[in-house]
């Protein structure tokens, strides 16, 4: 999508399409933008009080002899408790009514808000179109590529700058499609190699990004043995995949972003339950965000340095599968009491925390993975679970996700809750009880880091959804693209 910006109204081009913001009144809808050739047009709408202006609440009138062809009124609420995500939803709304309308495009008019700087406006306005501006419908026979696809987006009231805020959007964008893109394909189709492929484009595309890959002989060399149990019932190769991005070459920062990349979960030998397998597909969501945060970086060319770490494998039923209460050897030379072959996601976080914090020279460590239940059980899908041992970093990450719209929040990691990882036959078991299991979990990944800054985030609930939503039009929603680009953004400025 390109977006461009146009000063006046009176000075748009011809459209498809003109959408006209307005607030919610009381008696009647009160406009949030002017265009004043079309007064007499939206007039008799307002003046009949049918048109109320609530959030997302849109009324579409067709047009003649006028620049835009149609006319679509746009409800953003209150203007007293607009925030930026709202206007992300309200604008979504837009987007859906453009839904196999073939319209190419479009003049969105810009509201002044007292609430929120122009700046904060243009963003809202921006993602909430590109977000919802997306569309995975490949395994369709009649896939219809013109849905949501919106070629141009002229944005009427602001100066360049909001071209420059539209390009921004759209090149963060890249990394959020790519990550839906890998996690809506089908299993079978996206395995351990699908990724390592996906990361060896990205740096033959971008002179920023090198890619450095481990096969199955290497992760032996290396003797990660955790990787190598949670994969060894699988047909598929494991892969173990580094990432580097260097926007700061002379900088000795470097941000470490661990995926786990478990392209499929069956559970292993303690098999996951009917309804509880059939989208497992997307357990390699924290992997897919790693990889589509280095494509937005490379993209916009973030100041800052990112390395990120996939562990990918399959997690398969075979005769050679991890057995319940056998005993297995990390990376960091820690054994592990395998309890539960379906908490399998931490074994092979455990071995990448420990390579990169051995080799990668980090800053900062930030894993994301689709972990644990306990945390949906928690959190729902609104908010992703935060556990950290460093207050600073877990702050920042807060003040991301509220600006990005995807919200984080800060869970315990208490030393008591690793009490229910003790093994009577090795260093640690993979899982504890039901009670603070998303605390365990969390616990049992930071035992293999030693002392670097560390941050976990259980996006088990944010990053695959039931069903689509706002501005998700697919199940993957990308969730943790967007939130760490504006964390290193900030930790960069």
């Amino acid at each position: 999508m390109v977006f461009k910006s146009v000063d006046k109204a009176e000075n748009r081009l011809k459209s498809d399409i003109i959408v006209v913001p307005f607030w919610q009144g009381k008696a009647a809808a009160r406009q949030a933008a002017s265009v004043r050739d079309l007064k007499s047009v939206i007039d008799v709408p307002i003046s009949s009080k049918d048109y109320k202006g609530k959030e997302g609440q849109t009324l579409l009138i067709y047009l003649k002899g006028k620049k835009d062809k149609r006319l679509l009124l746009l409800g953003l609420g209150d203007e007293k408790t607009c925030t930026v995500e709202r206007l992300r939803r309200s604008y979504a709304a837009f987007v859906k009514r453009c839904d196999q309308k073939k319209w190419k495009i479009a003049n969105v008019l810009l509201p002044t808000c007292s609430q929120l700087s122009e700046e904060e406006v243009c963003y809202g306005v921006c993602e909430g179109i590109s977000l919802t501006n997306y569309v995975y419908d490949q395994m369709k026979s009649d896939r219809d590529p013109s849905k949501y696809s919106l070629g141009k987006v002229y944005l009427v009231g602001i100066g360049k700058e909001g071209e420059k805020i539209g390009k921004r959007v759209d090149e963060i964008m890249s990394g959020v499609n790519l990550c839906r893109d890998l996690v809506n394909g089908n299993a079978d189709d996206v395995i351990p190699e699908t990724l390592a492929k996906t990361a060896r484009e990205l740096a033959a595309k971008y002179p920023s990004v090198k890619a450095t890959i481990f096969d199955q002989k290497r992760i032996e060399k290396e003797k990660m043995g955790l990787i190598l149990a949670v994969n060894q019932g699988s047909a598929c190769e494991p892969r173990f995949i580094i990432l580097e991005y260097l926007g700061n070459p002379k900088s000795k920062e470097r941000t470490v972003v661990v995926g786990k990349g478990v392209t499929f979960d069956t559970g292993g030998l303690i098999i996951k339950p009917k309804g509880g397998m059939e989208d497992q597909r997307g357990d390699m969501s924290g992997g897919a965000t790693a990889i589509g945060l280095i494509q937005a970086a490379a993209a916009t060319g973030l100041k800052t340095n990112v390395t990120c770490v996939v562990p990918s494998v399959e997690n398969a039923i075979g005769s050679r599968s991890m057995k319940p209460g056998d005993v297995f050897w990390s990376y960091a030379g820690k054994s592990v009491e395998m309890l539960n072959t379906d908490a399998e996601g931490r074994l092979i976080l455990a071995d990448a925390v420990a390579y990169a914090e051995k080799h990668l020279s980090p800053t900062r460590i930030i894993d994301l993975a689709t972990l644990t239940g306990g945390v949906i059980v928690a959190l729902g899908d609104e908010r992703a679970g935060l556990f950290s041992d460093d207050d600073e970093l877990a702050e920042k990450l807060k003040v991301a996700g509220d600006k990005t719209g995807e919200l984080l929040w800060r869970m315990p990691i208490d030393p008591e809750y690793k009490d229910a990882l003790r093994s009577e036959i090795a260093d640690i078991k993979n899982i504890g009880n039901r009670s603070g299991q998303s605390s365990q979990a969390a616990l049992f990944i930071k035992e293999f880091i030693k002392k670097t800054p560390w941050t976990h985030l259980d996006i088990a609930g944010t990053a695959y959804l039931e069903k689509p939503r706002r501005y998700h039009q697919s199940t993957a929603t990308g969730f943790g693209v967007r939130l760490l680009v504006e964390l290193l953004t900030q930790i960069d400025a």
